[in-house]
């Protein structure tokens, strides 16, 4: 057996203490205060108005953030494995990542009920604020291959964001780490697809397609590519899902009417959930 560690026992002996109830008797703030920072993250919510609901559209703003954060941890260590060629840890990675976006899909419902007439008391106090300016948000957005200069500049002003985007800008995503791991096992993927222009969102090759049908053309549990496909199937229908659901959120919202960040707001929206991500793994449906 493992020897316990010091903290441990001390664990062990509280617990004899207290005969196994929480301890009550604390000095100062609790250690769970302390330990997640609670006061600075209720400190957060800062509405600009006296309507109820801007605080519910503020929390899920920031419930989000925290999960792209989260989601893309687990995405560029998913990557990084399949640049090492451990299909196994990037299956994992993709798994855990697949559990946080389906939270990140559920945050809409905090926002499901937002009436008009509720979004409109508080929707000016946004002045040119938008979720297009997010760049965790575009930092997963790169990730997928959907990478593109003109989405930095939003952020030259914050040198924290430009970098973090420019270097997620100038790596390979999820798609291209997959792409160059079927080329290293002998499968022909075109050379243009696996030496992209990074400052350009990834374009759909026949060539990339016929590569993924001879992965699918044996799809026993054995063959880990055929594996690691669906897990990226499972990812890109979870990002549709979630941007349809952004969709659905703001037509019922605000309907139609302009974005606070320039856009047209609704049409933008649905061009963009109509974006198949990894196109190919899902047009080679068609033929299989």
């Amino acid at each position: 057996m493992p020897i316990p560690s010091a903290a441990e026992r001390r664990r062990e002996k509280r617990a004899a203490r207290t005969g196994g109830e929480p301890e009550l008797d604390i000095a100062g703030d609790t250690p769970y205060a302390r330990y997640g920072a609670i006061d600075t993250l209720l400190d957060l919510q800062r509405p600009r108005t006296d309507e109820p609901s801007e605080t519910s559209f503020i929390i899920a703003t920031q419930v989000m953030e925290l999960l792209f954060t989260l989601l893309a941890g687990h995405w560029e260590r998913a990557r990084d494995a399949m640049e090492e060629d451990d299909v196994p840890a990037a299956l994992a990675e993709l798994r855990r990542g697949a559990h946080v976006q389906d939270v990140l899909v559920s945050s809409w419902d905090l926002l499901a009920d937002l009436s008009p007439t509720e979004f409109s008391r508080f929707r000016d106090a946004l002045g040119d604020a938008s979720g297009f300016q997010s760049h965790t948000y575009r930092r997963l957005e790169f990730l997928l291959g959907n990478t593109s200069e003109p989405m930095v500049r939003p952020h030259k002003g914050s040198p924290r964001a430009r970098a973090e985007l420019e270097r997620a800008m100038s790596e390979p995503g999820l798609y291209d780490a997959a792409l160059r791991l079927l080329a290293r096992r002998g499968l022909p993927v075109p050379e243009e697809a696996l030496e992209r222009d990074r400052a350009r969102p990834y374009a759909e090759h026949d060539g990339v397609r016929a590569a993924w049908a001879r992965v699918y053309a044996d799809d026993t549990p054995g063959n880990d590519l055929f594996t690691l496909a669906e897990a990226l199937l499972d990812t890109a229908e979870r990002v549709t899902r979630w941007r349809q659901r952004h969709l659905a959120a703001v037509k019922r919202s605000m309907g139609a009417k302009p974005g606070t960040g320039g856009s047209n707001g609704l049409r933008w929206l649905a061009a963009n959930a109509a974006e198949d991500v990894f196109p190919e793994l899902w047009s080679l449906r068609t033929e299989l």
